[in-house]
């Protein structure tokens, strides 16, 4: 059995450890406050922002242009992948890094090179391990309070490296905060950019969508909205995912507290059982010393 001090010890680095939680969660807390507003706040305009985009290329056809076409062809992708810089998340990043892994395997079992655009030091550290190819990578984003130009340089940089033929396909896999105790890690496809998506199966969502009168032609309209479009993708997928990081920070922090009281209450049981026995044979001991002299 350990000692009395031993005990102590571990009962006070465990209330030190219990301290760090605490405060750790306090600040994912108070960042996540921030993150999940600017995420709402920028909801509507991607949704609106795709319905304009998806009716101005129902109406252009074919002449749509290249960024809404797809090729002939798939032979090489650009995977974006939103990761953070710092730990103790739980398994913020591990599911992230376990859907770009899946995705690459899939891709490449079919004959598909795959080279990666990484936003995170974990899925840098990642590709590197990994030896996945790496086009750029972005340092000190996710997690912070970015601005938009973020996400329209590195959708500038998608954008040319499409148009010039460097891969045929760009996805990017971030995580879709769906609750405080629920991030999903999820794939969606960049470019060519995917038309939009009408559910007909439910008879609620038969509503009328508005017809935009274009000025000039919708054609034209989709050569300056089209990257503007990745952009708006790229800049929702990075706020889902920083505010699904504090999220899932917030929840490991507290989970890592709620386990320090048990440790303390474990400690505490086992220190006053070893202060117990320490007593009882400290008496039983001075009532054999005291039955010897008698006899």
């Amino acid at each position: 059995m350990a000692s009395l001090k031993d005990v102590q010890n571990k009962i006070g680095a465990v209330k030190k450890t219990k301290q760090i939680t605490k405060a750790m969660k306090m600040v994912a807390t108070s960042r996540l406050r921030g993150a999940q507003s600017n995420m709402v706040a920028f909801r509507p305009y991607a949704g609106k922002f795709e319905e304009v985009l998806g009716s101005l290329a129902a109406k252009s056809g074919s002449e749509a242009g290249a960024l809404i076409t797809p090729r002939d062809e798939i032979k090489k992708i650009n995977l974006v992948l939103c990761t953070s810089d710092r730990g103790l998340c739980g398994g913020f990043n591990v599911n992230l890094t376990d859907k770009a892994a899946s995705f690459i395997k899939e891709k490449k079992s079919q004959g598909i090179d795959v080279s990666t655009v990484v936003f995170g030091k974990r899925g840098r550290d990642w590709s590197k391990k990994k030896r996945v190819p790496m086009i750029s990578e972005y340092i000190g984003v996710v997690g912070t309070n970015f601005g938009f130009s973020v996400s329209a340089t590195s959708g500038r940089q998608l954008v040319d490296g499409f148009l010039n033929g460097d891969y045929d396909e760009v996805y990017v896999i971030y995580s879709e905060f769906i609750s405080m105790g629920r991030q999903t890690p999820s794939i969606k496809k960049l470019l060519p950019i995917p038309p939009l998506e009408v559910e007909e199966d439910e008879s609620e969502s038969e509503e009328f969508m508005a017809e935009h009168i274009c000025e000039p032609s919708a054609a034209s309209l989709l050569g300056n909205l089209l990257p503007k479009s990745v952009h708006v993708k790229l800049h929702s997928a990075l706020l889902e995912t920083s505010t699904s990081e504090h999220a899932a920070r917030m929840v490991a922090m507290d989970n890592a507290t709620t386990a320090c009281d048990d440790m303390i209450e474990s400690l505490t049981l086992a220190y006053n059982k070893a202060r117990q026995a320490s007593i009882t044979a400290e008496l039983m001991d001075i009532v054999g010393g005291a039955e010897a002299l008698k006899g």
